[in-house]
């Protein structure tokens, strides 16, 4: 296999262990074929994140802002920049990974072998490695949004290649083809959460969405919502309403839904049955969605195992 050219961009903002933590693993990655070359978007960061990163990684890409990019338009000035290296792939990260050694080659395996494929890892809770979270959600009108797993682990999941409706965005490798077609991810719309309509974007111009359970990425978890029935009046509808990078935004969720969903029917019939489940204590990304069973995603997921002759991937 001729050697495949990788940029890894990433938006930082105040994490400066963090993101150096991100670095060290990255630079422990199996390279063999591979041309790895790193780009830190820069939004702003006061607690010398670029200083320390030019210091001890003097060959990353440091691209300045004045922190008003939020994750959406970060990580689409991080892809911008590499789309100007020629790369054969984008790999757009949150900067609180931690990379298994053989993560990223077993992501390009597995996109070399499926034509027009975008491909994610197993996303595990860097303080329980064997919990996996946000990995290959579920749309469900009923909740009114994609479900997410809180049970799940690595013996839950298919030991192939399985295909989904959604990657989120703390790892994903894309095929600069698919970001060509695709175009960036939607920061005016959505600022702080482009990755809930980007993959589903790309599904729908044909792209293959799959995850490969042996790449592996260790990350800080997102905290559950929680509390928004105890807001005020006046802070539930500046939460709703006024503050766009509120996790409770109803723009957030319109455009999230609209452009995640399956099709905009779903998208638009799905926000009046979320806020319902909201109102109730039943929301699908709450603590009382914690406490639901799951079947494993192995079962769940029974018909979208993908096959091929990579099972063999040390």
């Amino acid at each position: 296999m001729k050697t495949r050219k990788i940029e890894i961009v990433t938006p930082v903002h105040n994490r400066r262990e963090e993101t150096l933590q991100c670095l060290r693993s990255l630079a422990r990655a199996e390279s063999s074929g591979l041309d790895l070359h790193v780009i830190i978007v820069d939004d702003g960061s006061t607690d010398g994140t670029a200083e320390a990163v030019a210091t001890q990684f003097p060959d990353v890409e440091i691209i300045p802002s004045d922190g008003s990019l939020w994750y959406t338009a970060g990580t689409n000035r991080g892809i911008q920049a590499a789309l100007r290296h020629n790369p054969d792939y984008v790999l757009a990260i949150n900067n609180d990974s931690i990379f298994d050694p053989n993560c990223i080659s077993r992501l390009v395996k597995r996109a070399e072998h499926y034509p027009r494929s975008v491909v994610g890892p197993l996303l595990l809770d860097w303080s329980t490695p064997h919990k996996i979270f946000q990995v290959a959600p579920k749309w469900d009108l009923w909740r009114g949004c994609y479900r997410q797993w809180f049970r799940q682990t690595v013996w839950t999941v298919p030991d192939k290649a399985w295909e989904v409706d959604l990657i989120v965005g703390n790892c994903v490798l894309y095929p600069v083809q698919a970001i060509r077609e695709a175009g960036l991810m939607d920061e005016k719309r959505l600022p702080q959460f482009g990755d809930a309509e980007y993959t589903p974007r790309m599904k729908r111009m044909g792209w293959r969405l799959l995850i490969e359970p042996r790449a592996r990425v260790f990350c800080k978890p997102n905290d559950l919502l929680t509390g928004f029935r105890k807001l005020s009046l006046s802070k539930k509808l500046d939460h709703l309403f006024s503050n766009k990078f509120s996790p409770y935004s109803f723009w957030r969720r319109f455009y999230g839904n609209l452009g995640g969903a399956p099709n905009r029917f779903q998208g638009l019939v799905s926000m009046p049955i979320y806020y319902l489940r909201v109102l109730a204590g039943r929301n699908a990304e709450s603590l009382w969605a914690a406490t639901q069973d799951e079947e494993p995603l192995s079962a769940t997921y029974a018909e979208a195992v993908v096959e091929s002759d990579l099972d063999h991937i040390a």
